[in-house]
């Protein structure tokens, strides 16, 4: 399982560190992880490859950046479930299970998609659009918790991540010929520092990274 850590994931609204204060006139700010969202939803409904994805069981988190350094991780997604939707795998002899992640409804998600803020915001346009799908795409056709999982050893990008990003950056000119409406992603024009100007602070969701947890000690 990529990416699989523990502690209790419970949503919380925040600021990234180093954020503008607030605006007069704007003191609502912007939402990232609700815009995002919104994005992500429209290219689920408008793309059919994407369209086994309920976002209803997907969480979506910011990441503060360790550094304001332009490379490194921008986005990831992470599984909650093992190898074919399982609930639990074993290792050296011991039955490993992950940390829950459920809404304020009680709804149990199967993945958690985070962004690294300021760096993922300050990707030119087609790079944001490329880099949203790239993670999207890892979610596998059942959608059972699991990754997609590709022929080969390299099942999570295939032999070659170059290919893989061309072929999700030809899937953002399928989104953008379907005319989803510009207000839709404007955002995704702006590097961080323009949002904050026009915008005010931005905020949003963020969630503590799920663990991996021993089910023979709960």
């Amino acid at each position: 399982m990529d990416s699989i850590r523990k502690r209790p994931a419970s949503p919380q609204r925040q600021p990234p560190a180093g954020n503008a204060p607030p605006h007069p006139g704007r003191p609502g700010g912007f939402d990232f992880t609700e815009r995002i969202r919104a994005v992500c939803q429209d290219m689920v409904t408008r793309l059919p490859p994407l369209q086994h994805i309920d976002l209803r069981r997907v969480a979506i988190s910011f990441c503060q950046a360790r550094k304001a350094v332009p490379h490194g991780l921008q986005a990831a997604l992470t599984p909650m479930r093992f190898e074919g939707g399982r609930t639990y795998t074993v290792r050296r002899g011991r039955r490993l299970g992950v940390q829950q992640i459920v809404d304020h409804q009680g709804v149990e998600m199967l993945y958690l998609l985070s962004f690294y803020l300021p760096r993922f915001q300050n990707l030119v346009f087609e790079e944001k659009l490329v880099t949203l799908l790239h993670e999207l795409w890892h979610i596998s056709p059942q959608f059972d918790g699991d990754l997609r999982r590709l022929p080969g050893r390299c099942y999570v990008h295939s032999s070659s991540e170059q290919q893989y990003d061309a072929a999700m950056a030809r899937l953002a000119h399928q989104w953008l010929a379907r005319q989803p409406p510009p207000e839709l992603y404007a955002f995704l024009h702006k590097s961080f520092t323009q949002l904050q100007q026009e915008q005010g602070p931005v905020f949003g969701t963020r969630i503590a990274a799920p663990k991996l947890i021993c089910l023979d000690e709960t």
